[in-house]
């Protein structure tokens, strides 16, 4: 019984430190140790098998489509995009960030039917624990909700996946900095993103968002009581 009490203990102590974020951020082989050894984004990549134009991106926010994106298969593609997410290394990262907006925005009423297809990209690059990841996949899962008014309510069945790591790291003070060359507050740090996207998801999320939400982060509080 002794080897388990002191297991015990030590294993809540250890709760904290295994949150450890991985600072790496856009280090060559940041956060590999949390993730998949290579996504489906960047095989596509790597063969060729994108619809876009293999230029290098310096901080800039447009990349060359080769076919009309309003011709795109974003059953195939919109996944596919999502995928990258996980990606800690140019170009990967840069290029499926920067799809995974274009199509956003352009997508309209073909995203919704997507959004299943859509969860595990998401949780994968959420579980990275990378900072930089992490931060770049809460905005876009605002982007995604709003997107179009059909999305929000879709998100819902999928909280108890999504929002695990949510609770885990809704505590944490971490700055996001500049890493996120796109986001539009440079000083948000990662529990007051987390917040920011659990009231996008209870505001667009329809009448049963907010008590999901609350079930899977019992210390978030309603927006509309504020």
């Amino acid at each position: 019984g002794k080897v388990s009490g002191k297991n015990l203990n030590g294993t809540k102590k250890k709760t904290i430190s295994t949150l450890q974020l991985d600072l790496g951020g856009s280090n060559a082989n940041g956060g590999d140790s949390h993730r998949r050894s290579t996504t489906t984004f960047r095989m596509y990549f790597d063969r060729g098998d994108l619809p876009i134009k293999m230029e290098y991106l310096c901080g800039g926010d447009k990349i060359g489509w080769t076919v009309d994106i309003d011709k795109l298969d974003y059953s195939l593609y919109l996944p596919l995009f999502f995928d990258g997410l996980s990606e800690t290394q140019h170009p990967y990262k840069t290029y499926a960030r920067q799809g995974v907006t274009d199509l956003l925005v352009a997508g309209g009423e073909k995203i919704h039917p997507v959004v299943p297809q859509l969860i595990l990209p998401l949780k994968n690059a959420l579980s990275t624990r990378n900072l930089e990841v992490m931060c770049t996949t809460l905005k876009i899962i605002q982007q995604l909700v709003m997107s179009s008014d059909m999305v929000g309510p879709a998100l819902v069945p999928f909280y108890r996946q999504l929002l695990p790591m949510f609770n885990a790291f809704k505590v944490k003070n971490v700055n996001c900095g500049d890493e996120i060359d796109y986001a539009q507050r440079t000083n948000m740090n990662l529990g007051d993103l987390i917040d920011e996207t659990l009231q996008v998801l209870e505001l667009h999320g329809g009448e049963d968002a907010f008590i999901n939400i609350k079930y899977m982060v019992p210390t978030y509080e309603s927006c509309y009581l504020n």
